[in-house]
């Protein structure tokens, strides 16, 4: 089923186009038509299943035109928020609908300037919002939606208290969606709270990886990680990849770096204007670039065909984000490679990464960047060899280029 098939008006449908998307991901298809019904609804999802725009289409469906803050948005990190606005913005485009984000760790300044001008959507973590309540520089007695997102994250950095109290400021009569990839007892209490007669929906959490990608770990010493990553690229035959950069800043870095180095490249980020990544988006399908570099904002829901290499150029910070990553190789029954560069230092995120999947994951080394055995590389595991769907075994190393 097509976008065009849900019901969306015709600016959001341009919305969705300029982002790239082309069919609804599981988790959209479920949610929108309920959400547009006005329904509440409890979405359990992982990261990187495309929800952000399963609740963003139809509250921009709802709100129709400017008129103050009707939908209020409570994410559990200033990253989560900003990449949910650039998302509302982006999906928002050929709209009149204005979106704002409030968060710590900034000044005041800039916020309540934006909060002056008006929004329609405001996207906030929960301690930076009680701020501004305090302040009386926003009220939430208007709101017709509210979104709690990543709400098994709010439960781990402590901010369950908090979202009640900004629940019980918000107007009985609003429609409630409600997203977490658990529901633990203290978070489905909440939600007994908060929402009315919720439809429920559960899209599989995606924790194993497919058969059709072969993945593993390059230990190296932070000075030399750029090193080994030309070295991958040079001694891989590649046809496309993708290369995750924790950060805006970093993915600037190392694509500058690697078209000093004679690689082509797109690069894919929030910072980016919408015009700048239709263009790296069709670039790199089309193969005018054979490298892109991303962050994971600016991935999520990006499926790119024919993507033969994913390389984890910094440990993702999240489990999930380790399997959304690798998951942009190996589609459509073509096989694909990813890897991860690890640093010493980076031995408990691994461990997270091997249990979140079940299974350990190949370490794996190329000559001339062998990490000393004297207690600075990862622990060794030696993972099973399991047969691919084609019957082929395991990938053990990088080939080399034809």
């Amino acid at each position: 089923m097509p976008f065009s098939a849900l019901g969306l008006a015709k600016p959001l449908l341009q919305g969705v186009q300029a982002m790239g998307f082309t069919d609804p991901t599981p988790i959209q298809l479920r949610a929108i038509p309920p959400a547009l019904d006005g329904r509440d609804l409890i979405g359990s999802a992982q990261t990187g299943t495309g929800k952000t725009a399963a609740f963003a289409l139809p509250v921009l469906q709802r709100l129709g035109k400017p008129g103050g803050v009707r939908c209020l948005v409570l994410e559990p990190t200033r990253e989560l928020a900003m990449q949910v606005e650039t998302s509302f913005r982006d999906l928002a485009r050929f709209t009149s609908l204005r979106v704002g984000c409030v968060f710590g760790g900034v000044g005041f300044g800039a916020q309540k300037a934006t909060l002056r001008d008006g929004v329609d959507i405001l996207v906030a973590t929960p301690g930076r919002l009680e701020d501004h309540l305090r302040q009386g520089t926003v009220h939430l007695r208007e709101i017709e939606v509210l979104v709690l997102d990543e709400v098994d994250r709010m439960l781990d950095v402590g901010f369950l208290p908090a979202m009640r109290r900004i629940i019980s400021l918000c107007p009985a009569g609003r429609q409630t969606l409600f997203f977490s990839a658990t529901l633990p007892p203290e978070i489905a209490g909440l939600a007994a709270w908060a929402l009315r007669d919720p439809v429920r929906i559960e899209v599989g959490a995606a924790r194993s990886v497919t058969a059709m990608v072969r993945h593993g770990l390059y230990t190296t010493e932070p000075t030399r990680k750029f090193d080994l990553l030309l070295a991958l690229l040079k001694a891989t035959d590649f046809q496309s990849a993708i290369i995750f950069s924790r950060t805006k800043h970093g993915a600037d870095k190392i694509a500058k770096k690697l078209r000093a180095n004679n690689h082509s490249v797109a690069v894919l980020h929030a910072n980016r204007s919408q015009n700048q990544r239709i263009e790296a988006l069709q670039g790199f399908k089309s193969g005018r670039y054979e490298v892109m570099v991303a962050t994971d904002i600016a991935a999520r829901g990006i499926d790119i065909a024919g993507v033969s290499h994913v390389i984890n150029y910094d440990v993702p910070q999240h489990p999930e984000d380790y399997v959304h990553r690798i998951g942009r190789t190996g589609r459509a029954s073509n096989s694909g490679d990813a890897f991860t560069l690890v640093t010493p230092d980076e031995a408990k995120k691994v461990a997270a990464i091997e249990r979140f999947i079940g299974r350990p994951i190949e370490r794996l080394t190329l000559e001339g960047f062998e990490v000393p055995a004297n207690g600075a590389n990862l622990p060794v595991r030696q993972p099973k060899v399991e047969p691919r769907l084609d019957g082929r075994a395991v990938f053990r190393g990088p080939r080399r280029r034809r």
